[in-house]
C-alpha cells in the first residue's frame, strides 16, 4: 500500500523522504510542489533528483478526493461534493468575497455532536477524515480555481473550519492540517485567517492553544445552559462557563485579541430581547472580568426536519442593536450559496451514518425547545461562583 502525501505536514514529509534514504530538503521541495504549484504526477517535480522522480512512484502519491459534482451560486460560491468512499460525501464551498476568497472546509463524514439547527447533524456520523483528505479539499479547490482564474496568485486567502463534522473531535488529523495551510512552504496562511470553528470540546481548545493555535470561533447558540442543552448537546458534558473558561485560557495564544461567538438566530427560540440582553451579562460578566468577544449572527438556513425557522429579520437587527450598544462587537452574517445549499448549517453531503441519527433527531423534535423560559444567569449557571 502506497502513502499519500497529502496525509504529510512538512515535518512528517521530511521522516517520510529520511527513510528513503533522503535529505530534508528534498522533502521541502516535494512539499512545494505539492502544495504551492498543485502537482501530482513526480515527472512533473523538475529539481528533484531523476533518481528520485524515478523512485517515488512505487512508494506513494499525491492523490485528491474524486469530485462527484460542483455548483455554482448566482453570488459566486461554489460547493464541492468530494468523495471519501464507502457511500460517504463530504462538502466544500468557496465564498468570494471583494477582499478576500474563503473556503469552508470539512473535517469528517457526518458529525457526531448533533446540534438541533445543523443539517450535518441530522444526517448523523460515519468517520473521521484524514489528514490528507482535509487538506485534499484546500488542494483541489485553490488550483482549480488558479487554473479557472488563470492566475498564479494565491485564490483562497482564509479557511474556517466550520464544514461537516466538529473538527477538535478529529484532532489527530486536524493538527498537522493547520500545520500545512500555515507553512510558507504550503499555503502561507496567517493564523489570523485559519478558522477553527467548535461547538465547545474544552480539553482540546486547551490543546489547540498550546499545539497550533489559530483564530477561534465556539457554536454558542444559547445564553444558558438549559436552552444550550437542547440546542448543543455537547453542553451537557462540557457546560457554558466551563467553555468560556476555556476560551479564556486561549486567549493568550491566539493571534486575534478575542473570541468570535457564532451564535444561530431561531424564531422564538433564542432571538428575543431578554436572551440578547442574558448573553451580553455572559459575555461582559464570566468570572468576574468577561470574555472579549465578537458575536456573529446566523440567520437560521431551514431545511427539511429542523422543525424550526429563522427569526425575522427585524428581530436579528434588533438583537445585535442590543450587543452593539452594551460593547459587543456584532455582525450579521450575509446568506451566501443558500440556492445552492451551502449556506452555515445547510451541509449535509451524503453520510453511511452509524450513529442512529434519525431516530434519535425524531425523539428529540418531539420535545419542542419553545417552552424553554429564560431565567436570571444566576439560576440556571452549574459553576456557583460565576457572578449573576
Amino acid at each position: 500500500m502506497t502513502v499519500n502525501l497529502l496525509d504529510f505536514d512538512l515535518e512528517g514529509l521530511a521522516g517520510f523522504c529520511e527513510q528513503l534514504g533522503e535529505k530534508r530538503f528534498r522533502a521541502v521541495q516535494l512539499f512545494r510542489w505539492i502544495h504551492q504549484k498543485g502537482a501530482s504526477r513526480f515527472e512533473e517535480m523538475t529539481d528533484l533528483a531523476k533518481s528520485l522522480r524515478e523512485k517515488l512512484p512505487s512508494v506513494c502519491t499525491v492523490s485528491g478526493l474524486p469530485v462527484l459534482s460542483r455548483q455554482d451560486s448566482a453570488d459566486g460560491t461554489i460547493k464541492w461534493l468530494f468523495d471519501v468512499g464507502d457511500g460517504n460525501a463530504v462538502e466544500t464551498v468557496f465564498i468570494p468575497e471583494d477582499d478576500r476568497g474563503t473556503l469552508c472546509v470539512s473535517s469528517q463524514a457526518g458529525c457526531a455532536v448533533g446540534c438541533r439547527f445543523c443539517s450535518t447533524g441530522h444526517q448523523g456520523f460515519s468517520r473521521n477524515l484524514t489528514t490528507g483528505e482535509i487538506l485534499a479539499q484546500l488542494w483541489y479547490a485553490e488550483h482549480y480555481l488558479r487554473r479557472h482564474l488563470g492566475t498564479a496568485d494565491r485564490v483562497i486567502t482564509n479557511v474556517v473550519m466550520m464544514g461537516m463534522g466538529e473538527p477538535l473531535q478529529n484532532y489527530g488529523a486536524l493538527v498537522p492540517a493547520l500545520r500545512v495551510m500555515l507553512d510558507d512552504h504550503g499555503y502561507g496562511l496567517s493564523r489570523r485567517r485559519v478558522t477553527v470553528s467548535t461547538s465547545g470540546v474544552v480539553p482540546m481548545i486547551d490543546r489547540l492553544a498550546k499545539d497550533c493555535p489559530v483564530a477561534l470561533a465556539v457554536s454558542l447558540h444559547a445564553t444558558n445552559d438549559a436552552l444550550r442543552d437542547v440546542l448543543v448537546p455537547l453542553n451537557r458534558k462540557y457546560p457554558i462557563a466551563e467553555l468560556l473558561d476555556a476560551c479564556l485560557r486561549y486567549l493568550p495564544a491566539a493571534p486575534r485579541d478575542f473570541i468570535t461567538f457564532e451564535y444561530c438566530m431561531l424564531d422564538g427560540v433564542n432571538d428575543q430581547p431578554e436572551h440578547a440582553r442574558e448573553l451580553l451579562a455572559l459575555l461582559r460578566q464570566h468570572a468576574g472580568r468577561g470574555v472579549p468577544a465578537k458575536v456573529n449572527l446566523i440567520p437560521f438556513n431551514p431545511f427539511p426536519d429542523s422543525g424550526l425557522k429563522c427569526s425575522p429579520r427585524p428581530v436579528v437587527l434588533r438583537f445585535g442593536q442590543i450587543l452593539n450598544e452594551g460593547g459587543i462587537v456584532t455582525t450579521v452574517r450575509k446568506t451566501r450559496g443558500d440556492d445552492i445549499d451551502a449556506a452555515c448549517g445547510q451541509l449535509a453531503g451524503d453520510v453511511l451514518d452509524r450513529t442512529n441519527a434519525a431516530r434519535r433527531l425524531a425523539q428529540r423534535r418531539v420535545d419542542s425547545v419553545h417552552p424553554i423560559r429564560v431565567v436570571p444567569l444566576a439560576r440556571h449557571s452549574r459553576n456557583e461562583e460565576d457572578p449573576a
